[in-house]
């Protein structure tokens, strides 16, 4: 391994800030190059108390347990890191009163806002001031972290986002960057749909144009013989590979069904083939359709007959003199040659068949595990999910609600067992920091913008996929590590390199000594020059004279481990070693005493969020 050093080179009195962090650092780096086990660190179960915690201790262990209520601060902590994008004070006193159940219930019933009208409202703020610019994807990314940090429905879009990792669509793409007003409705549709049903969410999928533009079956047309043109298999292809089905057949427990020690496939070329003419004829909306021709808007030389301002995200229409009138032979069922074509006929056998397939169940269920609550769940855990999967109580398949009250409330996310964990990905590090501390924001934007460079940034931005295999596989497997040497798996671990683990501290060390997001000049006459989001710290100061105790407030708000006493130590150690002059009677030397209580306060929170206590969701 190369010498690690630090790209950003802080001033004089932040120096002994990133001396600091150095040996924390090396840590969490030698354990993601496999010095280190991300899949099996013990869970705490000490408790502490607090302002928070006391809220809701006046009843009983008994009275608890009974109302489905957390029985320690511990806890909820980690059921909020679970079910949302960090805890909060707020949903930290809500949870110890009203119990997990009530908790979930209550989130479940929020109307969600819309991402589309906010990027709408911003574009026409820009267009006011100068009809020359307008909003764009950044603005888009700008409303999904808005709403993770200040938005009341948390586990809506913590599972909307766990969502865009699954049905990927991703703004690297030329097609869907250039469709940002889209972009934000894509994200609207995972937000409701995605506490709807899996075949709502499949279908809305399947017709969603930005989809269509992004897997290439917007205009995808039926095969001509004199020309050699075949329907285009992109989307059918993975339809199947990553939104539905998967490669293998599984057991209900997310095992691989083996017949003679071998994996089964659960479809062919020929499934791809045939379920690619399902998806033939399908284009925009517009206002006269039926009668009108918009199947070629946009194309290169095709007529336009009549255009819809919201074609990009209406869902799409069938044109039957687009669509194969040959018959569609996949997953074992014919959807047959008929004199009159019906493509929603068709459609619907298609995703009734995908819907109803074994596989969903283990195969979307045991992802959205690894998403929210545990990389490496049991076969146990997989296949209690698939069971609710199958049927929520009431007869009803694939419905999400049911399925994530399972997922959060199980045994194995509840009450960890030692295999229970998961590496943080960086978006959400970044917001569990932003949520335990919360910061305003000047332009009341939240400009936290792409944040794709792994060396400076997160090296991740939302909806900024790579490709359609999202930011990493859920079965990575991080070479050379204990984790791989017992069989886990550590999906993002995928996104670690010597880069991004030392990008990760350059990054909050700026973000701590400058702000949080893009730059502001001047906003309203008011001369800002500084970062979009900022905080005052005046409370952190203010415990800066006791190593200690700024210690324990900066670790309890970022991690549910209370007796994470080694890390505590090694973390005091740093502060204190840190100088604070006495003030001098006159105050002239304030600003230097000013600045070494802030390097007190950066170095708290800076080696705790490098440590792997942080990084591994426990």
């Amino acid at each position: 391994m190369r010498h690690l050093h630090f790209r950003w080179q802080p001033a004089a009195p932040q120096r002994t800030l990133v001396a600091t962090v150095t040996a924390g650092l090396v840590v969490t780096v030698l354990a993601s190059c496999g010095g280190g086990n991300v899949g099996t660190a013990a869970p705490d179960s000490t408790s502490s108390t607090s302002a928070v915690d006391g809220r809701a201790m006046a009843l009983s262990a008994g009275e608890r347990t009974a109302r489905d209520l957390p029985t320690s601060l511990v806890e909820a902590r980690r059921f909020l890191t679970q079910a949302t994008f960090g805890p909060d004070d707020d949903n930290l006193a809500l949870l110890q009163r009203i119990g997990y159940s009530a908790w979930i219930d209550r989130q479940f019933a929020m109307t969600p806002g819309s991402f589309r009208l906010r990027w709408e409202q911003v574009d026409a703020a820009l267009r006011a001031a100068n009809p020359a610019t307008g909003a764009d994807v950044n603005d888009v990314v700008n409303a999904f972290w808005e709403r993770a940090l200040t938005g009341q429905d948390q586990l809506r879009l913590r599972v909307a986002y766990a969502l865009s990792q699954i049905f990927v669509l991703s703004s690297v793409d030329g097609e869907v960057l250039a469709q940002p007003r889209a972009l934000a409705a894509w994200l609207d549709m995972l937000n409701t749909d995605g506490l709807t049903t899996y075949r709502q969410v499949l279908e809305s999928v399947a017709r969603h144009p930005l989809m269509g533009r992004y897997l290439t079956h917007l205009r995808n047309q039926k095969e001509d013989t004199a020309t050699g043109r075949v329907p285009d298999e992109n989307f059918a292809r993975e339809v199947m590979q990553l939104f539905s089905i998967g490669v293998a057949r599984l057991n209900t427990d997310g095992t691989q069904v083996l017949v003679n020690g071998q994996a089964v496939e659960t479809y062919t070329a020929a499934d791809v083939t045939g379920l690619a003419r399902v998806f033939t004829g399908w284009s925009f909306a517009c206002p006269g359709y039926p009668s009108a021709n918009c199947f070629n808007y946009g194309a290169t030389g095709g007529a336009d007959s009549q255009e819809d301002p919201d074609r990009e995200f209406k869902p799409m229409v069938a044109y039957p003199a687009f669509h194969t009138q040959e018959a569609k032979t996949f997953l074992g069922v014919t959807v047959p040659q008929t004199g009159r074509v019906n493509p929603y006929g068709g459609l619907k056998v298609a995703l009734d068949t995908l819907a109803e397939h074994p596989n969903v169940g283990p195969f979307i269920g045991k992802q959205l595990i690894q998403r929210l609550t545990n990389s490496n769940p049991s076969k146990t855990y997989v296949a209690a999910i698939a069971a609710v999967w199958a049927n929520n109580g009431a007869g009803v398949r694939g419905d999400i609600k049911a399925v994530v009250k399972a997922i959060l409330t199980h045994p194995e996310a509840m009450q960890p067992l030692r295999s229970s964990a998961k590496l943080r990905e960086p978006v959400l590090r970044l917001s569990a920091f932003l949520r335990a501390f919360p910061h305003s924001s000047d332009t009341g934007l939240y400009r936290v913008g792409i944040t794709d460079d792994p060396s400076s940034q997160l090296g991740q931005t939302p909806l900024r996929a790579p490709s359609v295999f999202n930011f990493y596989r859920p079965g990575y497997v991080l070479p050379n590590s204990q984790s791989a040497s017992v069989g886990m798996v550590a999906p993002e671990a995928q996104l670690l390199s010597e880069s991004s683990v030392t990008g990760w501290v350059n990054y909050m060390v700026d973000n701590l000594y400058n702000g949080v997001g893009g730059y502001n000049t001047t906003l309203g006459g008011v001369n800002f020059n500084r970062r979009d989001l900022q905080r005052s710290w005046r409370d952190e100061m203010a415990l800066s004279d006791n190593p200690r105790s700024l210690v324990d407030a900066v670790v309890d708000k970022l991690l549910y481990s209370q007796s994470a006493t080694a890390l505590r130590s090694q973390v005091t150690d740093a502060v204190a070693s840190i100088t604070v002059p006495p003030l001098a009677s006159d105050g002239s030397n304030a600003a230097v005493v000013d600045a070494a209580r802030r390097d007190r306060v950066y170095t708290a929170l800076l080696l705790t969020l490098a440590s792997t206590e942080f990084l591994i969701q426990k």
